[in-house]
């Protein structure tokens, strides 16, 4: 598994014996690095025990999913992560599950042993567009949801898609839901925010600690934007080559002590990109 460690805080860490005679503790945040699997979905579906076994020659141990078993028990499933040293980190939930049967959410994340449970997507229109009276019923949702989950030791997660920076009160219906989710957290996907047209390191210094994980995606430059949480996977492009900003989203990230990143690429280049994607992350750590 990567861990990364800004310069700053390495030189501290190191230099914490110096400084015991003062009984100066100085923390440092290890950022893990992991994988969304739906990255490597269609891999999987082929040849999962191969495709984990490639993730562990990336040098990932962490990913992120569970939301399909590919023909496998959920037993059979997990045997294999556990083979391969994989740790879901993050297990899938659905909008539905959180809403009407949220225990399930709690029974799946410790039987994976993860930290969040994440849903992706709030059903709704898409010719009408994503509604304040949608985002107020998924608000009190998250946080009914979220505080049973957080009973159980795991954290509720949104991901958002862009669908939500329709516009309300001279903001967008996504900073209703910010400002109003109490028992649930965010994980911003900075592919979505910037296909939304959003900043992600604007959004994540006016919202920190809101957004607890990252999936780290790039954008190719030239895309147009959308609120219909819509685009074309083939827009994914490796890190640091897009319009997304990814060096100043991970440098904000880790002011911020975020933790988690995972690597999302849905395109059809995904096996050759993720290990540039990763190179060009080993490369930030060295300025």
């Amino acid at each position: 598994m990567y861990k990364f460690i800004s310069r700053k805080r390495l030189w501290l860490k190191t230099s914490c014996c110096l400084l015991l005679q003062f009984s100066l503790a100085l923390p440092v945040v290890a950022h893990e690095l992991g994988l969304q699997l739906y990255s490597v979905r269609n891999q999987m579906e082929n040849d999962l025990p191969n495709t984990f076994s490639q993730i562990n020659k990336w040098g990932l141990n962490l990913v992120e999913g569970g939301g399909k078993l590919y023909g496998l028990s959920v037993d059979e499933y997990r045997n294999e992560l556990i083979k391969h040293n994989l740790e879901v980190a993050s297990v899938d939930t659905s909008y539905d599950e959180i809403r009407d049967n949220p225990i399930a959410a709690v029974y799946k994340a410790r039987f994976f042993g993860s930290r969040f449970a994440t849903f992706y997507w709030i059903p709704h229109d898409g010719k009408k567009g994503f509604t304040i009276e949608e985002a107020k019923a998924a608000v009190a949702v998250m946080n009914k949801a979220g505080k049973l989950l957080k009973q159980n030791g795991i954290t509720l997660q949104y991901h958002a898609h862009g669908y939500e920076f329709l516009p309300y009160k001279n903001a967008t219906i996504l900073d209703y839901m910010l400002q109003n989710v109490t028992d649930a957290a965010f994980q911003m996907d900075v592919f979505w925010m910037k296909q939304g047209g959003m900043d992600p390191t604007a959004l994540l210094k006016k919202y920190p600690g809101k957004f607890l994980s990252l999936h780290l995606k790039d954008r190719k430059k030239g895309s147009k934007n959308s609120l219909d949480g819509k685009a074309d996977v083939e827009a994914n492009v490796v890190l640091g080559s897009g319009d997304v900003g990814i060096a100043s989203v991970v440098a904000e990230a880790k002011k911020q002590g975020i933790r988690y990143f995972f690597l999302e690429d849905e395109s059809s280049r995904v096996m050759r990109q993720i290990p540039q994607s990763i190179e060009y992350l080993k490369q930030l750590e060295k300025y």
